[in-house]
């Protein structure tokens, strides 16, 4: 049995293939990497919408006495602060320090969490929340629900045609635990990975697909486009949002990546902080920047970042941006080497191709023009 008989597929497998989308293995699954374009699909979701199947991601609910508990000691960031209807981005670490995975909690209920998960991760996840679980019930629903990613200028006039729910009210990371999209049952969110405004949008397995139809019928006069994972992964480097497996995974910290802020040490105790406060406090050695390269070469995952011809750190994401029109990238370096402005090169192919550390995000609509933000 060959890898293309064993991968996952999503509900809207058969949509992707009539839209003409070219499928890739992607963490186990059959996923679109691109319908029209790349470059094409990126610049429609800056400028006007695009629209994503992530359904591929996990899904997992922590809920009854105790879930808030088991969330507090799981993750870096507050859940306590949450009320019914508000999301958070946080790492997962483990003991020493290092991330688990970085995913989004909700608080959909007075006792009841959704966690939004990485596709790769989301049997350790759910093995490690159910390990910690206390008494709460830990339950994975990945297979009982979709998700679609609604992102750019134009997603809340979009989605306004196709659901009572107030989008105008809700802030970056507000959620709408229950209310209707095409009038099917849908989980609601104001989040996205693109650095564009956007919605997250979870109805259930089966509803997906006429959802992504009507999502698309709607959104057709107003330019949105489906997009594939290839200007998902550029979209979200140019806004500077970390990659689970390439930016950051088990052995780097929040404090190497630009997480500092999700780590909440006033919250008390949570696994990880004893290693996390040591490292703090001694100083890391090592921090995950931004670059941009002076040609149009790719600086891909591995590749050696160069200080006066010596290797001072390693390549973890690159791509040529379409907005800014250069190469970019992010990769760790020595501390010393990390301001904004340090010159350094990008070995590819042999040859030091120059560039200089950039501070993030690369791209970030101006504020005048984002009636209201979003981030993963």
């Amino acid at each position: 049995m060959g890898e293309a008989t064993t991968l996952r597929r999503t509900p809207l497998h058969a949509a992707h293939l009539a839209l003409g989308a070219r499928m890739v293995p992607f963490a186990g699954w059959e996923m679109p990497v691109q319908y029209r374009g790349i470059m094409e699909e990126h610049l429609a979701v800056r400028s006007r919408a695009g629209l994503f199947d992530v359904s591929h991601m996990g899904e997992i609910l922590v809920e009854g006495p105790g879930a808030l508990e088991t969330l507090q000691r799981l993750l870096t960031n507050d859940v306590g602060r949450l009320r019914v209807g508000q999301g958070l981005y946080s790492p997962m670490c483990a003991p020493h320090g290092g991330i688990l995975d970085d995913l989004t909690a909700f608080r959909v209920g007075e006792e009841r969490y959704l966690l939004v998960v990485n596709a790769a991760t989301t049997a350790k996840d759910l093995a490690w929340v159910a390990d910690h679980g206390d008494q709460a019930v830990v339950r994975d629903v990945s297979s009982e629900m979709a998700l679609l990613a609604l992102q750019g200028p134009a997603a809340e006039v979009i989605l306004s045609q196709l659901t009572p729910a107030p989008l105008a009210r809700l802030r970056p990371f507000d959620a709408v635990p229950r209310t209707t999209v095409a009038d099917r049952p849908a989980f609601l969110s104001r989040t996205g990975y693109t650095g564009e405004d956007g919605f997250e949008i979870g109805p259930a397995w089966e509803d997906a697909p006429p959802v992504w139809e009507a999502l698309l019928a709607a959104g057709q006069p107003l330019g949105l486009q489906p997009a594939g994972l290839g200007a998902r992964d550029t979209l979200r480097l140019e806004a500077g949002f970390m990659l689970y497996g390439s930016d950051i995974d088990e052995t780097t910290t929040p404090l190497e990546a630009p997480l500092g802020w999700t780590v909440r040490w006033e919250k008390g105790d949570f696994i990880g902080r004893a290693a996390l406060l040591a490292q703090r406090e001694r100083g890391v050695e090592r921090r995950l920047v931004g670059f941009t390269l002076a040609e149009r070469a790719i600086a891909r995952h591995g590749f050696p970042i160069l200080r006066d011809g010596a290797t001072v750190g390693r390549v973890t994401s690159g791509t040529f941006s379409p907005t800014l029109q250069r190469s970019i990238g992010l990769g760790y370096v020595a501390v010393v080497h990390a301001e904004p402005g340090t010159p350094l090169a990008v070995e590819i192919r042999g040859r030091p191709v120059p560039g200089e550390v950039t501070r993030l995000p690369f791209y970030r609509r101006p504020k005048a023009e984002r009636p209201v933000a979003a981030g993963r």
